[in-house]
This record gives structure tokens, sequence and C-alpha cells, in this order.
């Protein structure tokens, strides 16, 4: 969808063409001379209307006004929340097909956090998935305006919106795909298509991965007949001076459990195992568009977890890139195995800071639900700047604690250390491990297993935490000095198919 910011006033808006006009009205409005205003002022004077949020009056081919339908929608207090549920209330207008083009207006001041929230909610509203369906059609909303009274103060918030919800929808596509659709290596193919100016990719295979050492996440993959992938991304919009951020996704394509083999119920699920991949794909899809001063490092460690006879077996002890031994307890602990690789592997880049993104725990779930990742971080400045981020991006996470003692469990007879340690504060041991392997670097460890999907009749990927990832990285760039401009270069000729 094309999103578009103007400065347009209610008397403007009268004058839009387009299919639908939503106008979102707060409480304590004061309607002037204009069309709409007239309108607006008799809804309320007869009571049709309630500004509460989620009410609206639906108006259809008014000859005083351009649009060809016209919706007063309530905002309320004119929160963040309130205009979310003022436009989820109009979803079935945005998602008719004959709306191709909307116009958003804020009868009033609007702040960058609600201007970010219209293009958000409306890009999650036209978001459909089609890949596998063979009559599957797309939401016809193409252009979305969103008209405020002053544009310019918005302008940056409304930039960064239509970043993420490019991110955002790029994250749900593949994590929504079908593991038959999304293999490690389709998701490497995705990775190399983000390449463009500044961004790099690079694919290491089964060999190389061995060269390296990575023997936990060898390890992870022996079962499958897929092929493991290694995806490399690079993001350079700072100087080359500055040390970046490296970003690690679990890329676990499909997730049967391996020996310890899950339950049949809802296992359709573990398609979405590769969530915190398609984040950081979503992430290098919004950098593409904004274009912040940071370099940025992408690592996504991609396979599946199969049970065939290669399969590694409970009991197994395997060696990590950075050469600890694990004793394998559980083979469904695997997000873990191919994180710590990935972490020993992110060393070499030296990173100012290290954050993983992964569908780790269930646990991690029944601590926090559906609403808030959990937030694990070695360094406390990080951890504040991630929590933040999450709180202005709405996309909320809670730090939980590392306290040593949690990690006792993690002990074993015949290795360094084992992948498990007993179900009580799974979620938290699970990050002990993890962070056995980061060493110095400043380090956080986003549980998005709670937030990534949701299920039932809503099932889905939801594209989290590309909102919290890129505010974090806005807010890195504001302190980083921006690379130089490439040379321009001579255009060349392409063939297309």
């Amino acid at each position: 969808m094309n999103f578009e910011l103007t400065t347009l006033t209610l008397s403007a808006a009268s004058s839009q063409k387009c299919d639908a006009l939503i106008v979102l009205v707060p409480e304590g409005v004061k309607p002037g001379k204009d069309a709409v205003s007239a309108i607006l002022a008799q809804a309320l004077k007869s009571g049709d209307l309630e500004l509460k949020a989620g009410k609206n009056l639906q108006i259809y081919a008014s000859p005083l006004l351009a649009a060809r339908r016209v919706i007063l929608a309530g905002t309320g207090d004119g929160s963040v929340r309130s205009v979310r549920l003022a436009l989820a209330a109009v979803a079935n207008v945005l998602k008719s097909p004959k709306v191709k083009k909307a116009v958003v207006v804020f009868a009033g001041k609007a702040s960058g956090e609600a201007v970010a929230t219209a293009v958000q909610c409306c890009a999650d509203l036209s978001y459909v998935y089609t890949t596998t369906k063979s009559k599957a059609e797309p939401v016809a909303l193409a252009r979305l305006v969103v008209g405020v009274e002053d544009s310019a103060k918005v302008k940056s918030a409304f930039d960064m919106a239509c970043a993420v919800a490019k991110g955002v929808g790029f994250a749900r596509e593949w994590a929504n795909r079908p593991a038959n659709h999304a293999t490690p290596t389709m998701l490497a193919n995705a990775a190399k298509g983000l390449t463009t100016t500044g961004i790099t990719c690079k694919v290491h295979g089964p060999a190389e991965v061995a060269k390296l050492g990575m023997g936990a996440f060898l390890a992870v993959a022996q079962g499958s007949a897929e092929q493991l992938r290694f995806i490399e991304l690079r993001y350079n919009g700072a100087a080359k001076s500055e040390a970046p951020v490296v970003l690690i996704g679990k890329g676990i394509t499909f997730d049967t459990g391996g020996i310890s083999l899950k339950p049949a119920a809802e296992m359709d699920e573990m398609k979405f195992d590769m969530g915190g991949a398609a984040s950081v794909l979503g992430v290098f899809a919004a950098l593409a568009e904004l274009r912040p001063a940071v370099n940025v490092v992408g690592l996504i460690p991609a396979c599946e977890n199969m049970p065939d006879g290669k399969a590694v077996k409970p009991g197994d002890v395997v060696t990590s890139m950075n050469g600890q031994t694990i004793e394998i307890l559980n083979t469904d602990a695997e997000g873990r195995l191919v994180l710590c690789d990935a972490i020993t592997y992110a060393a070499r880049f030296k990173p100012q800071a290290l954050v993983d993104i992964a569908t780790l725990t269930g646990a991690c779930v029944i601590a926090l639900g559906n609403q808030r990742s959990g937030l694990f971080a070695s360094d406390d400045a990080l951890a504040a700047q991630l929590q933040a981020a999450g709180d202005a991006a709405q996309d909320l996470c809670w730090r939980m604690p590392l306290d040593d003692e949690y990690g006792e469990g993690l002990r074993s007879n015949f290795a360094d250390v084992a992948n498990v340690a007993g179900r009580a504060g799974g979620a938290i041991t699970a990050a002990k491990f993890l962070q056995r392997f980061t060493g110095s670097m400043p380090w956080a460890h986003l549980d998005i297993a709670g937030t990534a999907w949701k299920s039932g009749a809503a099932k889905g990927a939801t594209g989290r935490p590309v909102g919290l990832l890129m505010h974090y990285l806005a807010n890195v760039a504001g302190s980083s000095k921006p690379a130089p401009k490439p040379a321009r270069k001579k255009p060349v000729a392409r063939k297309t198919a």
C-alpha cells in the first residue's frame, strides 16, 4: 500500500476525492463552518454520533462532499489506544473491495504517535495472506492519505511508521508461509532479495558452517533432508568506524521437536518457529526504506528440527563454535543450540550491542502471555533502550531476571553445560544458557514465543518485534555518524523476464 502524509483541514477534506473519508473525532472537538464540520455538528447535536473510541457513524454519498462515503469515528481522548480502536471499528470499510483510496483525517491536533498508529493499523488491516491460496484476493485498498493540521511536525513519525509497516508486512508474510514454502534455502533467497544500496547478503552452506566449527547448529540440522543455511545480512548506514548492532534471528523453519517429539495438536504452528528470523528480515526491509545512520548486521541460522535416523539424540554431546561442549538432554530445546553458535560468530564484528530474537520457550508464554515479549539483558543501558523503544513502537516487552543462581540447573556430569534445566523458570534458564556464549558483548535476548503469532480464528504471524527493533536502531542512529554517500554510477540496462 502507498501512504501519503499531507496537511489537511476539515474544510479541505470536503473536496478530497476518495472511496472513503474517515474523520477521527476526539472528545471536545469544536466543529467549524465547512461541509464536514456541518455534518459532524449535526450528528453530535442529534446524538447519532458518540465520541467514545470505537463508535462511528457512516454516511453515504453526501452531496456536500467529494468522497463516496464518509465515516465519522470517535477517538475519545485521542490517545494511541483510542485511535487504534477507532480504526479497528471501521475495518470492514477499509477491507471493502470497492475502497481503493482512503483518506484518514484528524479533526484536531494529532501527535506523531497517533499518526504512526493510524499508518500501522491500516497496514495491518490491508495485509492478506494469499501465497498458497488459489482464490484469495488481496485487499483493494492501495493508497492511504493521512491528513493532519501540520504535517511537518509529524513527518518523522510518519516516515518511521511507513518503514515499520513494510518490515512488519515482510516478516508476517514469511512467518505465515508453510514450512514447504519457507525452507532454509527459500529464506536465504528472500534475504538475497533484500540487497540494495547499502545492504549486502552472504549465505553460508553446510560445508562452510562445518568449517566454522558450529557443532551445535549442525547437530540440530542433521536430522532433516533440507540443508541448513546461515544467512548474513549487512546494512551500512553509518561511518565504517562505527561499531554495528548485531541482530540474530532464530530460523527454525519447522520444529517437530526432533527425537523429543512434540504432541501432534497444534504442531502446524511450529512453522512460526522462525519468527525471530522473519523479524530480522523485516528489519532489513524497513532499513532499506528509512535508511538511518547506523550499521547493522543480521544473522539467521536457518534449519529444520526433524526426527529421522540421523537426528541428534537425547544424551548426545556436541561441541559449539566457542569450544564449550553441550549435553543435549532435550532435542526440543534446539533454538538455543543454533543461537549459541551464531552468538559466537557475532563476536567477530565487535558489536556495540547484540540482540537475539527467538520464539524460544513456552515458559515465556506462561509468564507473560501474548502481550509482551520477554526481555533479558546483561547490560542495563541496553535493556532500558529496548524497553523504551518497545513503548514508543507499541511493541511492548518486559525485563526478566538473569540471576546467576538460575544457571545452576544447567550443570552436566558429561559436558560443560546441559541444554535444559527443568521446567521451573524455563524462559530464564534458556536465557542463562545463551548468556554463557556472549562474553563481554552488551547482549539482550527477546523471547517472542508469545508475541510472534496468534492462534485460533485469528491464526497468523504478527510481525513483532520489528517495530521495537526499528525504534531502537533509530535511537542508535541519532548518535551515529552517517556513511558517506556512494558515488553515482551510470545506469545499466537490465533485462527482465
